[in-house]
């Protein structure tokens, strides 16, 4: 009887060293599933900005382009000149909505200036973008950077066009 009372408190130790193991296992694979989460948001945020980015410079090429004939082609003043075009008698829609920074969840976009005037928008984050390569000809100068405000969407009118 006497080896029994002394065995309980070995199997109580063991219980509690496979109880802290396990606890040490599950802290690790909820550290790895939370780091895996994050990466994952990363590259959807990234995949969103290249989408919204690419809605900016094409409403802006377009609001450049479709200047009214006999008016000197401009770029918008202000980003909601994108919504509702008023060089028009019926307001043109360029933008359907003005999006937000989907990497600072913010409205407040970098601007990129012609005179005083809306060439194009980034990301003012400062973060460093997982996305290195791979990117699709527009946006080939994004190859290698290292900050999201280093990807700029921004409109250059061809040569021989700006009337």
């Amino acid at each position: 009887m006497k080896g029994m009372v002394q065995g309980k408190p070995r199997q109580r130790g063991l219980v509690m060293l496979a109880l802290l193991l396990a606890l040490l296992l599950s802290g690790v694979l909820m550290l790895q599933a939370a780091e895996t989460w994050a990466t994952t948001r990363q590259r959807e945020r990234e995949a969103e900005l290249l989408f919204v980015g690419a809605q900016y410079r094409l409403a802006i090429r377009r609001y450049y382009l479709g200047t009214p004939p006999g008016q000197a082609r401009t770029f918008p003043a202000q980003l909601e000149d994108l919504l509702e075009d008023r060089r028009y008698p019926v307001p043109v829609r360029h933008l359907r909505r003005l999006y937000a920074d989907p990497v600072t969840g913010s409205t407040d976009w970098g601007l990129v200036r012609s005179g005083d005037r809306i060439a194009g928008v980034y990301s003012p984050s400062q973060d460093r973008p997982l996305k290195q390569t791979g990117f699709e000809a527009a946006n080939i100068a994004f190859e290698g950077r290292d900050a999201y405000k280093d990807w700029v969407f921004v409109f250059v009118p061809p040569a021989g066009r700006r009337r």
